[in-house]
Parts: structure tokens; C-alpha cells; sequence
């Protein structure tokens, strides 16, 4: 698969901001999901989910990341040179996602630096908040990405 680089380490300074979208869940996907990911009563039955502390029918918070994972490919890292990620420093499940709410994704850089060890390499530091059509918080992650610099993509 061919791609074109838009951005790469040096074009995604401290303050870049991007929205990454929205996607809704249905109950049948948060359902498939729990089944296979997270077999929880209150992600896979409604009755045992309404007596919950939830309330009612909720994704599985690893199925909310994984919603924000590929509105983060799907709308950003396609675009950019992403060498993948050492991991997240922190992550929040705020308030439950609900089959039908609607999901608005926001990515913010709050650090940035080359690699000593790897010049061709920057890594940025990002906040991912993923918010319901409420405009409550629902997500808030925080962590690192590795870029390609443009420096060492120029012959």
C-alpha cells in the first residue's frame, strides 16, 4: 500500500491540533467486541447492563481505545511517516460509551524531541480526548508516537 507522507516529525510541533473525526457504536458491535475481548456482562446483555452501575448497555473501554486507534489511523497517521508508538503514559475511561453516542475525537502534541540514539527518529508526545455528543469526556489518553524526520527522508 502506497502512501503519501504529509507530515512528518518536524511538521508536528508542540500545539499541532488535529480533530480526528467522529464514529458512533452500535450495540451489535460493542457486543462482538465484549465477546471477544471483554466478555463482561454489562457489554454483552442489556438486562444485566440496565441492573449495572452503568445503567444500560456499555462499550467495553478497550473497544472505546480501539475506536480512537483507528480514528487516529484512519485521519492522521495514514497522512504521516508513524514508526508506531513505545506506548501511552496515562489512559481514562471517564464516563461510559453508549451504543448510538456519537464520538468526537481531538489529538493535541504537548512534547516533542529527536532521538539521540536514532537522528532519522522524532517522537512526539500526544493528548487524545474522545468526547459524546454531550460534550462530555469520555477518553483522555496520553503518550508517545515516533516519526520519521524529514531531514533523513532527503536523499
Amino acid at each position: 500500500m502506497s502512501q503519501t507522507i504529509k507530515y512528518y516529525w518536524e511538521d508536528m510541533p508542540i500545539g499541532f491540533t488535529r480533530d480526528l473525526g467522529h464514529i458512533v457504536p452500535s450495540a451489535q458491535e460493542i457486543k462482538e467486541f465484549a465477546r471477544q475481548f471483554d466478555p463482561q456482562p454489562f457489554h454483552l446483555d442489556e438486562e444485566a447492563a440496565r441492573q449495572s452501575v452503568f445503567g444500560g448497555l456499555c462499550a467495553s473501554g478497550w473497544h472505546t481505545c480501539a475506536m480512537a486507534m483507528k480514528l487516529t489511523v484512519e485521519n492522521l497517521l495514514l497522512q504521516t511517516s508513524s514508526m508506531g508508538s513505545p506506548g501511552l503514559e496515562g489512559l481514562r475511561w471517564q464516563k461510559p460509551v453508549f451504543p448510538g453516542d456519537t464520538l468526537q475525537l481531538h489529538y493535541t502534541i504537548t512534547d516533542s524531541k529527536a532521538l539521540r540514539s536514532r537522528p532519522d527518529i522524532g517522537m512526539v508526545r500526544a493528548r487524545w480526548d474522545m468526547f459524546n455528543q454531550k460534550g462530555e469526556r469520555v477518553l483522555e489518553m496520553d503518550g508517545w508516537g515516533m516519526f520519521k524526520r524529514r531531514a533523513a527522508a532527503t536523499p
